[in-house]
């Protein structure tokens, strides 16, 4: 998935579908609710115009303290995360801004999806997951590297190269012990 073409997309939907595009599929789950809200928000307001975003800075001061220092879980406002996503205890969730996350992806807690090393120049090489990924927890995914549709990642796994669409991953490093039809 390209992050430009998605953004194009998300531009063209109604602001309050973009908002609330995760609510029923973390439904039961207040928390995830909240701050999935509060991600989309924060995420329009930065693909907004310049005086959006100067009208409504001090929502995104709220919402990295909040967030990232009140709940413990980093989701950059500038990321690429597609409709559906379903966040499952959400302590300790890292996301790199420069990631990109498919359509109806499972992020559970402690999980860290990023790059791989603090150079500039490697700062944009980050993950790109496809639609319909299970992330288990305590997963690493780390790198410019790519994961297909319809994976499952187990818990515990460290992910540092490309995986194919229709498997299931597991260990460290990760390996494909499954295809699925």
């Amino acid at each position: 998935m390209q992050k430009d073409s998605y953004l194009s997309k998300m531009e063209t939907q109604d602001n309050r579908k973009q908002i609330f595009q995760d609510w029923k599929s973390n439904k039961g789950y207040f928390k995830a609710q909240f701050i999935l809200v509060l991600f989309r928000i924060a995420h329009l307001i930065i693909t907004s115009h310049v005086i959006i975003k100067i009208l409504f800075c001090w929502y995104l001061f709220f919402y990295q303290f909040f967030v990232e220092w009140v709940l413990g879980i980093e989701l950059s406002w500038n990321l690429v995360i597609g409709k559906g996503v379903k966040l499952y205890h959400g302590q300790s969730l890292i996301v790199n801004g420069f990631s990109v996350i498919g359509e109806n992806c499972v992020l559970r807690h402690c999980t860290t999806i990023g790059n791989k090393s603090d150079s500039v120049e490697d700062a944009y090489a980050c993950p790109r997951i496809g639609n319909n990924v299970d992330i288990g927890s305590n997963v690493c995914i780390i790198g410019n590297i790519s994961i297909g549709d319809n994976v499952s990642i187990g818990a515990g796994s460290i992910v540092v190269k490309d995986v194919p669409s229709n498997c299931v991953v597991v260990g460290n490093p990760a390996r494909i012990i499954k295809f699925l039809k």
